[in-house]
């Protein structure tokens, strides 16, 4: 018996080197810091959808999403060279907001705490 879904460990192992490419070579001193949070895969892993946290402003979420979906192709080919898949997915970035909503809590949290 499987402990894991295939599509569960190509996820993580496609988080991993996406993550690695844009640390490495497409991070740009004007951008805001994108961290790649998770990958989603369909259950045919011919998609897979990134999802990227971005500190900044929504400006620079709107930008930072664009510019990667705008080089998700690149990214794909880069990855093609790193691992090894019969099919490999289309690429598509998404904003990953839950950073941002548990700082949220955490703010809200600490008020409560300094109340009371």
């Amino acid at each position: 018996m499987h402990r894991f879904k295939r599509s569960d460990r190509v996820s993580e192992l496609i988080r991993r080197e996406i993550s690695i490419i844009i640390d490495q070579k497409l991070r740009d001193s004007k951008n805001s810091m994108v961290t790649v949070t998770g990958v989603e895969m369909g259950r045919d892993l011919k998609n897979a959808k990134v999802f990227v946290s971005v500190l900044g402003s929504e400006h620079e979420v709107e930008s930072s999403l664009a510019a990667l979906n705008s080089v998700s192709h690149s990214i794909r080919e880069q990855l093609k060279e790193k691992v090894i898949l019969k099919y490999f997915p289309r690429i598509s970035f998404f904003y990953d907001s839950s950073t941002i909503n548990g700082m949220h809590i955490d703010k809200l949290l600490d008020e409560i705490k300094d109340r009371h």
